[in-house]
């Protein structure tokens, strides 16, 4: 069952409040916006987004929540499609009209003539993706390695794993995964598929195991994680993506509004840090990341290492 990692913190810093306006670019399974409605009630709207159709199908027909499937680099059109953008005021002795007036006197009865008032980026991966969706995302299953969240995209992990050459493949690793073994790994690929194509997780699993140094096959970590993570990362565009979002984000904002990013690896979070310290009309709220309390790893462990930052827009 999806458990939405850092739940109670994401409405403390987002503070949603009635017929408030938010947008969750990573729906996911949908913990964190059917939270977030609760406390809008009764006008109040959350713009659900997300590339994978599944999430899309399980939400619907809930009140004041609207799907879009898609991916949130593109936050800004999606968000003025869906009449989720600061709507322009009617100038003073202008040439206004009335339906302009009509336009305005409607969006203010959302809250949208002013902006968006929070908006989330969940970046980890929901449990029905993990466990549910078949393409490869886990170790811990026999799957397909596709590793897609859009299923019309050209490019899966198997294309990779099966058509890369060996320096390409380490760099994705080294770069992505931070793996240290990234050369050994792509190495053995390389040999491995000379004799097959590497289709599965499990091949892929026991290709790094013999990679990787014994002594390393039983930290804390499993030995495939890192690789796992960066083709997933690869697959996806998903540093890019994020550093597309991140000005959209602020841009849509209404003024004092805020914007909560949870990451769950270091390559993520320091994307966001920089942007936060660099960009211009951001108050950071969080001086340093917030983490899952010690009870909310021991229920769900998979948000161990979830790091939540957010900045207000001025």
């Amino acid at each position: 069952m999806h458990k939405p990692v850092l739940l109670k913190e994401i409405i403390e810093y987002l503070n949603p409040r009635a017929n408030q306006n938010f947008i969750d670019c990573t729906l996911g399974g949908g913990g964190h916006s059917l939270a977030i409605l609760k406390k809008i009630e009764p006008e109040g709207k959350v713009l659900g987004i997300d590339l994978d159709k599944e999430a899309i199908k399980r939400l619907q027909g809930i009140k004041n929540l609207i799907l879009v499937q898609e991916n949130f680099a593109n936050l800004k059109l999606i968000a003025e499609k869906n009449n989720f953008f600061p709507v322009n005021p009617v100038r003073k002795g202008g040439s206004s009209n009335s339906t302009a007036l009509s336009k305005n006197k409607e969006s203010q009865g959302t809250g949208l003539s002013n902006g968006v008032n929070g908006i989330l980026l969940d970046l980890g991966l929901s449990s029905d993706l993990l466990e549910k969706s078949g393409r490869g995302f886990s170790f811990l299953r026999d799957e397909p390695l596709d590793m897609r969240f859009d299923l019309n995209d050209d490019l899966t992990a198997e294309k990779i794993i099966n058509s890369y050459e060996e320096e390409e493949l380490a760099e994705i690793f080294e770069k992505y995964g931070e793996e240290r073994f990234s050369k050994r790994i792509a190495g053995k690929i390389i040999e491995s598929r000379k004799t097959d194509f590497i289709k599965t997780t499990n091949q892929l699993v026991e290709v790094i195991k013999k990679a990787v140094p014994f002594r390393f096959q039983h930290s804390r970590i499993h030995f495939a994680t890192r690789v796992f993570q960066a083709l997933r990362i690869a697959v996806n565009d998903e540093l890019g993506v994020l550093r597309k979002v991140l000005p959209q984000a602020i841009e849509i904002l209404a003024p004092e509004g805020r914007l909560a990013v949870i990451s769950f690896h270091s390559l993520e979070d320091r994307i966001v840090k920089r942007f936060f310290k660099e960009k211009s009309g951001l108050k950071i709220i969080t001086k340093k990341p917030i983490r899952p309390s010690l009870e909310e790893v021991e229920e769900n462990a998979r948000g161990r290492s979830a790091k939540l930052r957010v900045a207000e827009k001025l």
